[in-house]
């Protein structure tokens, strides 16, 4: 399996060293059909590269030619090129032939009228946990769901020595619950996710004892010799630690997308651009940053939090019904009287207006005001900031 991610990844490569050197004025790059015939060429020229499996190879073009016009419709960039021991795996296309039929369930009938047939993965269950699929062999996997899927191609990946099968296969949304409620939700980094209903959602995340093995083994692997497998194998127990805490929390965010999306027909978030939030503080040569490893510190504690993976997979399982609030002045604004300002906070989490005296959570308080859609808005005179402190009337 790793002769096969090997192939791809080389296959794939030299596409992109193909398509680096075209320039303006040149005939086009070669397309996928081009490059299928000089993969021919190339296996029959190379033993290594005849022994892995053709179409393994060939659906890592496929890849490349489906990322090419990603650039335009889904506003990606280039294809980049990959690495050894990072981006380990490949795509396997389903050797079983179908009926192919339209979304109200008709035939797909070609021009000529005949019945179009598509591909489908062939997987034969074994056991109640464990099934296994072929096209590199017939490969065994644990079944994470209670029936195999029927999907068209597969992916295969490796992580830090641990290998998963992905199917292709778009899951169908959660239906609404029709209760006609609406949640707000405050993303924090003391609290993951504060609910406008009172309920406080917080993100795993490694313990206390798995945080110093990783010092530990970092310690071990900074006093190991350059370029020795001491230092790769303490290299490689900290990924693995690493690795479990993005798996807890990827877990986290499926559960938790699934009860937002079967609770509440309405899901309101905090419209947060993250990427910037957690953009480098190191500068350049010319002007370098300040605070750069606290900067880089804060950047680590908000990616931990899996704000974006949530808000994402809430879209995907109740489409239609997530909603974005702009965030300014949400943490500033009572919820009970709708004033705003900036002594009101008095704390991460103490929230007590100087207006009306209501006192509250601070998080809590947010996730109603976006919950109610509000966010903005100003009490004082217009055109004046609701944070600015009260001027005297000039002359």
């Amino acid at each position: 399996m790793l002769l096969h991610c090997a192939h791809a990844r080389y296959v794939w490569n030299l596409a992109v060293e193909q398509h680096s050197h075209w320039q303006k004025g040149r005939r086009s790059a070669p397309g996928f059909a081009e490059q299928c015939k000089q993969l021919t060429e190339a296996r029959a020229a190379s033993e290594w590269l005849r022994a892995g499996n053709v179409d393994v190879q060939q659906q890592a073009l496929k890849d490349f030619a489906y990322a090419k016009q990603a650039r335009f419709s889904a506003g990606f960039g280039e294809p980049t090129w990959r690495k050894k021991h990072k981006h380990e795996g490949f795509r396997v296309i389903g050797t079983d032939r179908v009926p192919a039929c339209r979304d109200d369930g008709t035939p797909l009938l070609n021009g000529k009228g005949k019945q179009v047939m598509s591909r489908s993965v062939v997987v034969r269950k074994l056991n109640k946990h464990w099934a296994q699929v072929p096209g590199c062999g017939w490969v065994r996997f644990r079944l994470s769901r209670r029936q195999p899927p029927d999907a068209k191609t597969f992916r295969v990946t490796c992580h830090n020595g641990q290998w998963h099968v992905a199917f292709a296969v778009i899951p169908e949304p959660i239906e609404a619950p029709g209760n006609g409620e609406t949640v707000g939700i405050d993303r924090g980094l003391t609290i993951t996710a504060h609910l406008s209903d009172g309920r406080v959602l917080n993100c795993p995340q490694l313990t206390a004892k798995e945080r110093a093995r990783i010092r530990k083994h970092q310690r071990r692997a900074a006093r190991a010799a350059k370029n020795s497998p001491a230092k790769q194998a303490e290299y490689a127990k900290v990924a693995q630690l690493r690795a479990r805490e993005a798996n807890r929390r990827k877990d986290w965010a499926e559960k938790t997308s699934t009860m937002l999306a079967s609770e509440f027909d309405v899901i309101r978030f905090e419209k947060l651009n993250i990427r910037n939030m957690t953009r480098t503080a190191r500068g350049t040569v010319a002007e370098p940053g300040r605070n750069v490893r606290a900067k880089a510190g804060l950047n680590r504690s908000i990616l931990a939090q899996g704000w974006g993976m949530l808000r994402s997979r809430a879209e995907h399982k109740a489409p239609g019904r997530v909603e974005d609030v702009p965030a300014p002045y949400t943490s500033l604004r009572c919820s009970d009287c709708g004033w705003i300002e900036k002594n009101s906070r008095k704390s991460q989490a103490e929230f007590v207006c100087v207006s009306c005296g209501f006192t509250c959570n601070a998080d809590l308080n947010a996730s109603i005001n976006v919950a109610a859609g509000h966010a903005g808005g100003t009490t004082t005179t217009p055109g004046r900031s609701p944070v600015r402190e009260p001027q005297l009337a000039s002359r």
